[in-house]
């Protein structure tokens, strides 16, 4: 027992300050969804620590899959990004045809024999980001041809965005820049990422032209209907007004921690607007930029490791997760402010979901294990990767 709490605890040491930054996140996510959701545990059930009960399951079951993840060795994972990629693929195929329709959306597949469903494109996010970092890092010999090096990795980003955009049109928009991005940091020609931007917005006017034929299947009224409600409603629909009398009501201090009173009014207040419930009961100051602070560090960190690790693919795997959370988290937050339109991103590894939490602690285990592997190297302070030169063979970024 103690050998084994030993180990967990030299694990630990890998990245003390990404596990700090998840430890917060857990205990934001805890108070906030306990909060958030108590209207709906009064009108469900008698029990108001429901909800509550429902998601610590989740929580300490990521912080022991973020663990466990950190513990592989992350040229695992490029190993594996070709049987991830293709397993995200066929599994968005049986979403798109049978999966569970939630909201008029199949994003979900019913796990067998188990009372649970998730949401393929969390996996699909990370199968992707796998991919094209492995991609990257290994085409980097020739990766100024179009054809050798780049078509075999803007045809995977165009399948899996554009398989995941029918249902879920946000997590395709933000996958598809995050690629970009990953693409851009890897020195890619900018002729190629502009290409890959043309065929994006083609694939999506395809997607819009079908979707007046197949409207069951692409959410093409949804989209129109929030681009315009953004556009032309000046305050916003009704759930980005509650969400901004919240911010508003919550000032530079806040209400104090379970005084929400706009949680009854907001749907999904525990997920899709819950950062309008921590900013109404911890104020601006300690809950609104105080979470702005935590994911920028988040992405701060994911760029220092990017900068010492030694090997190309480490590289491009911490940059692209790091990229996909920080999006996600600054899309979520605004909805809230009502800067950008619905969208129905959560907060990550705050927002209450089930495997979506796993996924993202999946991701967080990924970029730990990249982290663990410098601090083991002891690398120099001045040790950083080296776009130019060849520092590992197939690993190396132009």
């Amino acid at each position: 027992m103690i050998t084994d709490f030993a180990h967990i605890k030299e694990g630990i040491k890998g990245d003390r300050f990404l596990w700090t930054i998840i430890i917060l996140l857990s205990l934001c996510s805890l108070l906030a969804v306990y909060s958030a959701s108590i209207s709906l545990t009064k009108y469900n059930s008698d029990n108001t620590l429901f909800f509550l009960f429902k998601h610590v399951p989740f929580i300490l079951g990521g912080l022991v899959l973020a663990w466990i993840v950190s513990q592989v060795q992350y040229s695992e994972f490029s190993r594996l990004a070709p049987v991830l990629l293709i397993i995200a693929v066929i599994l968005l195929v049986w979403a798109m045809f049978f999966g569970v329709n939630v909201n008029q959306a199949k994003r979900w597949i019913q796990v067998p024999f188990l009372d649970i469903t998730f949401q393929v494109s969390d996996f699909a996010k990370i199968a992707l980001i796998c991919y094209v970092a492995r991609s990257i890092s290994a085409k980097q010999d020739y990766i100024k041809s179009f054809k050798t090096a780049f078509v075999p990795i803007m045809l995977p980003v165009l399948v899996v965005c554009g398989l995941i955009a029918p249902s879920n049109f946000s997590t395709s928009a933000l996958l598809f820049v995050c690629c970009i991005m990953m693409l851009f940091v890897g020195r890619v020609s900018i002729k190629y990422i502009l290409i890959l931007g043309l065929f994006g917005i083609l694939m999506f006017a395809f997607l819009i032209f079908i979707g007046q034929f197949l409207p069951d299947s692409i959410r093409v009224s949804t989209w129109i209907s929030r681009i315009n409600e953004f556009i032309y409603v000046e305050e916003g629909g009704y759930q980005v007004q509650q969400a901004k009398i919240a911010i508003a009501r919550g000032g530079l201090f806040g209400q104090g921690p379970g005084n929400s009173m706009l949680r009854n009014f907001i749907p999904y207040s525990y997920a899709d607007f819950i950062y309008a419930i921590i900013c109404e009961e911890w104020g601006i100051l300690l809950g609104g930029i105080g979470l702005i602070v935590i994911y920028l560090m988040l992405l701060g960190h994911c760029v220092s490791v990017v900068t010492k690790t030694p090997k190309a693919f480490g590289a491009m795997l911490t940059i692209g997760i790091g990229f996909n959370i920080v999006m996600q988290a600054f899309a979520n937050m605004g909805v809230s402010l009502g800067v950008v339109p619905v969208t129905g991103l959560t907060l990550p590894f705050v927002s209450m979901g089930g495997t979506s939490l796993l996924f993202t602690s999946i991701a967080f285990g990924m970029i730990i294990s990249v982290s663990k592997n410098i601090n083991a190297l002891k690398l120099e302070p001045d040790t950083h990767v080296d776009l130019d030169q060849n520092v590992s063979s197939n690993e190396t970024i132009d």
